[in-house]
């Protein structure tokens, strides 16, 4: 459907077709598309990353490729991160692994949300609190047995949605991508080349 076509939609009509703010007209829509043509659910998101001084680096994303086609987001979204005074940053952002928690506690709100609405569930309110366990034994170098990273990760939500639906709210994060990548792992190549 057209934006012409859905801005001249009934009102009430268009309030229908609208769970939990998401508009099942257009997923539907998109899940359609992909259905007839797998080959349109292949995406590649991208994101450029300029080092600026001490710990403070920003990175930029601009669009991606997906439904065979490049896709420009309606504005260049730019993430600050930095390290707190104790790791010699300056604080001016949330720090690499702040950011790790902040894409697993959206990814986890948009799938739950998203799919709930799919399946006729209303969500009123939802909320959540993320919490990571790291040893900076293992990123300092000072304990080659330490992990470097995360050995632990808890997200706790609060929703106002019937009483019923708590339990299948809860295993629809199951479908975040987010999620899946840090459950499952994900091979990641690292190139350095001179500028």
């Amino acid at each position: 459907m057209t934006q012409s076509n859905t801005q001249q939609q009934n009102p009430q009509t268009r309030a229908a077709n609208v769970v939990n703010g998401v508009d099942l007209e257009v997923l539907g829509s998109t899940v359609g598309a992909v259905q007839a043509e797998p080959s349109l659910g292949a995406c590649h998101f991208r994101a450029s990353n300029t080092w600026v001084d001490g710990a403070r680096n920003e990175t930029r994303v601009s669009g991606f490729y997906g439904a065979a086609q490049e896709i420009a987001h309606r504005q260049t979204f730019t993430m600050i991160a930095d390290e707190p005074p104790i790791l010699a940053g300056n604080d001016d952002g949330a720090n690499p692994v702040e950011h790790l928690l902040h894409a697993l506690a959206s990814c986890l709100t948009t799938a739950m949300v998203a799919h709930a609405a799919v399946r006729g569930i209303r969500i009123e309110a939802m909320e959540s609190e993320l919490e990571g366990d790291l040893d900076l034994n293992g990123f300092l170098g000072l304990n080659p047995k330490t992990p470097k990273g995360y050995t632990d990760i808890r997200a706790k939500f609060r929703v106002d949605a019937a009483e019923g639906d708590i339990e299948a709210i809860r295993e629809l994060a199951s479908y975040s991508p987010v999620f899946n990548t840090l459950t499952n792992g994900v091979n990641v190549d690292v190139e350095v080349a001179r500028k």
